[in-house]
Order: structure tokens, then C-alpha cells, then sequence
């Protein structure tokens, strides 16, 4: 795509967002970009303010418990976009941030210049309008120029308010729906692949519960179980310290060699998340687990008008992968529902289904992350 020079300010607050953000990057040759992101945005050619762990928050508690860390987080940026006079400012999921960073912009004289002048607003990852919080979608037609949802679904809920929405597929099925991962060689060892997130609330919360399954599955007598934890560079250092006390020892690989991992994976059990619906698109077994603050867990079961939280079950409106949350993500009932995994019949019937939203996934006019650049480039025009 032919681009005229532009510097577009790009905001990644989590791993999943800082992966589309590279592609797009990708996509945008001759670009400029500063703002935050993380290891494969630096890798793409960002500068990173900061460190992504610093606004990697989620859950009502956790926020206010970081809310010093975030406050200073949205000022520097909005300081640093004041001073670099950006095209365009592209924040990609994270929405807590990106509307703290544009709520500042428009306090300060300097940020109040910039809007006059055509600076412009587009945000990457429609919020879940369609679960919970509808009203959240007339506020963000109030705050951004343009909105890149997933799905054909979502975009009526923003529209309706004046806000230019386009649905561009989930970009991790970019690449993967169809995929065909080389199957390690048959043998007796047996992986469950133990993925407890990317942010350091959720991780500091499921990693015992790991643990107590590890060692309960080999104190069990399950003969040839193996335990392998993808790390990202937000809790690497967590979970390394974590698992020196265990008795039954993962191998910690990094988030680049995932698919590798997966190759190997018997059962994963998972986060609830961007990587749940990953091993959905490669159809690989899953259990997802997730557990979060007690009062954000309460407020959530009031506000949550879905009855599943994985995508894959929203999207076939049944569920197909089993969902352990809150007090029912507990060791025992991990290890009731690995054991019905290693049922032949009910493993199979899940991988069908599984394969059965292949279609869902992705849109047939792009990939998510060129969608996105066009969108991009011809809002400058």
C-alpha cells in the first residue's frame, strides 16, 4: 500500500494488542510511530514509553489498586503526544487508558490545539456492548472518530450512535484458522499446557491452582503427564519464581514458541482470554479457567448478560469449552473435567465443534491488521 508520510501514535496495553499492533505496523511502511507497546512492537520498530505491564490492568480492584501507576502512565503519554503532533492516535484494546489519555488531552491547551487541528482517534477492539454495559457504546461514539470491531454483530451497537464502525475479523484467526500445526510423533507423554494469563492479577491468582493440579494429577497415578506454561514478558519473572516451589516442574517456554507447544498439547487449561479463543481456532481441547477479585467477580455477575465468557461459546451460543469462574475455578473441578477430556468420544465431539466456527473467525475481504491500515491511511487523506 502506498502511504504518504504520516506519524501515527500507537497504544498496545496487553500482549494480544501489542501482536495486532506489530502487524499493523507492518502494514504502514514508511510510517512513523511512537507510543507504547510491547516486545513485538519494539521489535517492529517502536520506541516504548514504557513497559505495557504498567497499564496491563483489568478488574475494578486491581485498577484502583494501580490507580497511581495509571494516572501518571496517562499524563506522560498525553504530554508526549502534545509534543510529537501525531496524525492520528491508535489505541488498541486497553480502553481504560485510551480514554484517560484523550479525557487529558482535552484538558490541556496544548492536546485542545492538536483536536482543533484534525487530530483524529481510532480505537482497535469494539468493548462486549453486547454482554454487558450497552451505554458504553454512545460514549465511545463520543470520544473516537473510528471504531474496528471483530465482528459483523457488533457493529450496529455503535453505528445506531454516529459512530464509523467496521467489522474486521479477529485478527489472531489471521493466519491460523486452517492452520494445520505439525502434530508431535505419538507417544506415551501426555502435555497439559497451563496458560494463566497475561496480566499479573490474573497469573498471581490461577498459578496455585496450577500447581495443585500438577501435583495432583501425578500424585493421582496419571502416568506420562507433563506440564509446559507459555511465559510473556509481563510475568516471566513471576512464574519462574513460582514454580522453584513446586514439586511437579513445568518447562516455561516463551509466548513465540507457543505453536510448538501446542503441537505437543493433550489438554490446555487456560485463562479466560485472547488465548482461549487461540487454542479454539486450532481446536485444540480446552478448559478455561479464570478467577478474579471477589467484589469485581460479584459486580460482574450482576452487570454480565452472557451466559459464557469464552468467544467460542458466544459464537455458537452453546458451550463447547467447559467454564470454570470464580470459586468454581478450583483444582478439583480442573481435574474433573481433564478426566472427561481423556474420554475419547467427548474429546472428539469438542474438536468437531470447535472446527464447526471456523467461519466465524475471520472476514473474506482482509486480513484484521491490513483492514485496520487502510482505515488508518484513508482517514488521513
Amino acid at each position: 500500500m502506498q502511504n504518504k508520510k504520516i506519524k501515527v501514535f500507537i497504544i498496545a496495553g496487553e500482549v494480544s494488542g501489542d501482536v495486532l499492533g506489530a502487524k499493523i505496523m507492518k502494514e504502514l511502511p514508511g510510517t512513523h510511530f511512537v507510543g507504547v507497546g510491547g516486545e513485538n512492537m519494539i521489535k517492529a520498530g517502536l520506541q516504548s514509553l514504557f513497559p505495557i505491564s504498567d497499564i496491563a490492568v483489568m478488574g475494578i480492584v486491581e485498577v484502583l489498586a494501580h490507580a497511581k501507576t495509571l494516572t501518571k502512565r496517562i499524563r506522560e503519554t498525553a504530554n508526549v503526544i502534545i509534543k510529537e503532533k501525531p496524525d492520528i492516535v491508535l489505541t488498541i484494546d486497553a480502553p481504560g487508558f485510551a480514554k484517560g489519555v484523550i479525557k487529558e488531552l482535552k484538558k490541556q491547551a496544548g492536546g485542545q490545539e492538536l483536536i482543533k487541528h484534525g487530530l483524529k482517534f481510532h480505537h482497535v477492539v469494539a468493548p462486549q456492548v453486547w454482554a454487558w454495559r450497552e451505554g458504553r457504546a454512545k460514549k465511545y461514539a463520543q470520544i473516537f472518530d473510528k471504531l474496528y470491531a471483530f465482528f459483523d454483530f457488533e457493529v450496529p451497537y455503535f453505528t445506531k450512535h454516529g459512530l464509523d464502525t467496521v467489522a474486521v475479523g479477529h485478527p489472531i484467526a489471521d493466519g491460523l484458522i486452517g492452520k494445520k500445526i505439525a502434530k508431535a510423533k505419538n507417544s506415551d507423554e501426555k502435555i497439559i499446557t497451563l496458560i494463566p494469563g497475561s496480566r499479573m492479577s490474573e497469573v498471581k491468582k490461577l498459578m496455585p491452582v496450577f500447581k495443585e493440579v500438577a501435583e495432583r494429577l501425578v500424585s493421582g497415578g496419571y502416568i506420562g503427564y507433563k506440564f509446559i506454561i507459555p511465559t510473556v514478558e509481563t510475568t516471566e519473572e513471576y512464574i519462574k519464581s513460582c514454580v522453584k516451589d513446586w514439586k511437579v516442574k513445568p518447562d516455561l517456554v516463551a509466548a513465540d514458541k507457543r505453536y510448538d507447544v501446542y503441537a505437543k498439547t493433550y489438554i490446555a487449561v487456560a485463562a479466560s482470554g485472547t488465548v482461549s479463543a487461540e487454542l479454539a481456532m486450532l481446536h485444540i481441547p480446552t478448559i478455561v479457567v479464570y478467577k478474579m477479585n471477589a467484589i469485581t467477580t460479584w459486580i460482574g455477575k450482576l452487570l454480565i448478560k452472557v451466559n459464557w465468557v469464552s468467544l467460542v461459546n458466544i459464537l455458537l451460543n452453546r458451550p463447547v469449552l467447559p467454564e470454570l469462574l470464580g470459586k468454581s475455578a478450583t483444582a478439583e473441578n480442573i481435574l474433573q473435567e481433564i478426566q472427561q477430556l481423556t474420554i475419547p468420544s467427548v474429546r472428539n465431539k469438542m474438536i468437531a465443534e470447535l472446527k464447526s466456527a471456523d467461519d466465524l473467525w475471520l472476514r473474506p475481504d482482509g486480513s484484521p491488521s491490513a483492514l485496520i491500515a487502510q482505515g488508518v491511511y484513508a482517514s488521513l487523506k
